[in-house]
């Protein structure tokens, strides 16, 4: 069968070429109508339909201004020129960031070529929480099957009629530009918007074009929602210390006890924070120890009951070697907190978690690990560190480091074998991979669709006239 070329077009039967003329040809059976010159050029191509004698090379005078389209057998040209939907966001830089219970305004844009009849416009706006993955189980020496995973959660589903027809007439829009704005609340609990392995938050608007004789037209827009999360609250500023030891082993010699003692100030920190780390390592055995510090970020994924788990270190930190029969002091020894995504903990099926641990590694024989939890929040900590949230929660979400765009190839951390021993449980269906240098997991996986550098959070310029003696206490937490 042959086909028709416009200059520059093409098809998915072969590529055409740049000419001044328009070729016409037509399928088997069918006459051929002929040639007309033309200095356009259109990047479409299309097969002829059997009633393409209806159609005359002047016809195609229209084709730098729209599409060449077939329907119900004929071929005519589409009259929408652009459509789009445009969110309204305080920053003009960066992609439209909203909070939860916020209101996402916008704008549907239609432009026309001709005038053209409509039908409806219509607006969708979606959020759900989503996770899937396969397991690959053996249920014989010869016999394998795959287990599949999902689950869905429902955040957001708004829709609402932007344009309708009156008894069914379609509304005739001429032609130009059209602008249709919109708005709408978001529900006051809501994920923050999450990329994962096995899983993710999204959030999204889409408009359809609905024509007569016309294939519905789409257009979407994705947004991001942060979750608050203040961390100016009793629970998440509470110190956060522990301690543990071990008898050190290699082969059938014992080569004497290890232990770490380790406290940080509070349990919740932002973006761009640097955590001073308080921490003894004593070394009774007959080796040199090396002590590291490591964020790890915890993503689980649930469906059906069942749990899945990937672990990533976020930022590294290597201690000076402890000789044999030493002690070592960590005195506010500094790991800064680059940026990333916050905490999710309140999604049914998505759980994001960050924790410190201590590893201090034996040659020749298993890790010491301590670990202590962590939030990454939102909402900075106030300059005063009061105990209470009532004036923290006053400010809005610290979004300044989501401005930013990362480089184009951010340095990962140094790969290190896994932080959970043996000893420690993992609740996962594949635990964590293992590799072959030191105690750290797999490089950095960042939560965010957006991207962003390491900021530090901007410091408050309000000053609280009367803080109240009883909460504001000194910043060293070793003793």
């Amino acid at each position: 069968m042959r086909h028709f070329r416009f200059p520059g077009g093409r098809d998915r039967r072969q590529r055409g070429t740049d000419s001044d003329s328009v070729d016409f040809a037509v399928g088997e059976g069918l006459k051929l109508i002929g040639a007309a010159s033309t200095k356009r050029s259109c990047n479409f191509c299309r097969i002829l339909p059997l009633d393409s004698s209806l159609f005359t090379p002047d016809s195609f005078s229209l084709l730098p201004e729209s599409r060449v389209i077939f329907w119900g057998g004929k071929m005519i040209f589409d009259k929408v020129r652009k459509f789009h939907v445009s969110l309204e966001s305080t920053d003009l830089d960066t992609a439209p960031v909203f909070s939860s219970g916020g209101t996402v305004s916008g704008k549907v844009f239609l432009e026309l070529v001709t005038d053209a009849k409509v039908m409806s416009l219509k607006l969708h706006a979606g959020g759900y929480a989503k996770v899937h993955w396969t397991e690959s189980r053996s249920a014989g020496s010869s016999t394998a099957y795959t287990q599949n995973y999902s689950d869905e959660v429902e955040y957001i589903n708004h829709k609402e009629t932007l344009l309708q027809t009156d008894n069914g007439t379609p509304v005739v829009l001429p032609a130009g530009r059209h602008e249709f704005p919109f708005t709408f609340q978001l529900p006051a609990t809501l994920v923050t918007s999450f990329e994962g392995k096995h899983g993710n938050v999204r959030y999204w608007v889409k408009a359809k074009l609905h024509r007569p004789w016309s294939t519905v037209k789409k257009a979407k827009k994705e947004f991001t929602v942060i979750e608050p999360i203040d961390i100016n609250t009793p629970d998440l500023l509470s110190p956060q210390a522990g301690s543990k030891e071990k008898i050190a082993h290699a082969w059938y010699c014992n080569l004497g006890q290890v232990s770490v003692t380790a406290k940080i100030d509070r349990k919740g920190y932002t973006p761009g924070e640097v955590i001073p780390i308080f921490a003894e390592i004593d070394n009774c055995t007959s080796r040199s120890v090396v002590p590291k510090a490591a964020i790890i970020q915890s993503q689980t994924f649930i469906a059906r009951g069942t749990m899945k788990q990937k672990k990533s270190v976020m930022a590294t930190m290597s201690g000076d070697s402890v000789p044999a029969g030493k002690r070592e002091s960590w005195h506010g020894r500094a790991l800064k907190i680059p940026p990333l995504g916050p905490s999710i903990i309140q999604c049914r099926i998505i759980r994001v978690e960050y924790s410190l641990k201590i590893c201090v590694e034996i040659p020749g024989s298993s890790k010491l690990l301590l670990e202590l939890p962590l939030v990454i929040g939102t909402i900075p900590l106030h300059p005063f560190g009061s105990r209470t949230s009532s004036i923290g929660s006053e400010y809005s979400v610290n979004l300044d480091w989501l401005r930013l765009t990362v480089p184009e190839q951010p340095e990962p951390p140094p790969e290190y074998s896994s932080l959970v021993s043996e000893e420690e449980v993992v609740n996962s269906l594949v635990p964590p991979r293992r590799a072959s240098m030191g105690c750290i997991l797999e490089g950095p996986f960042y939560a965010y669709i957006q991207e962003f550098r390491n900021r530090p959070p901007p410091l408050y310029s309000e000053v609280d006239p009367n803080p109240p003696a009883t909460d504001i206490r000194p910043r060293c937490m070793t003793c």
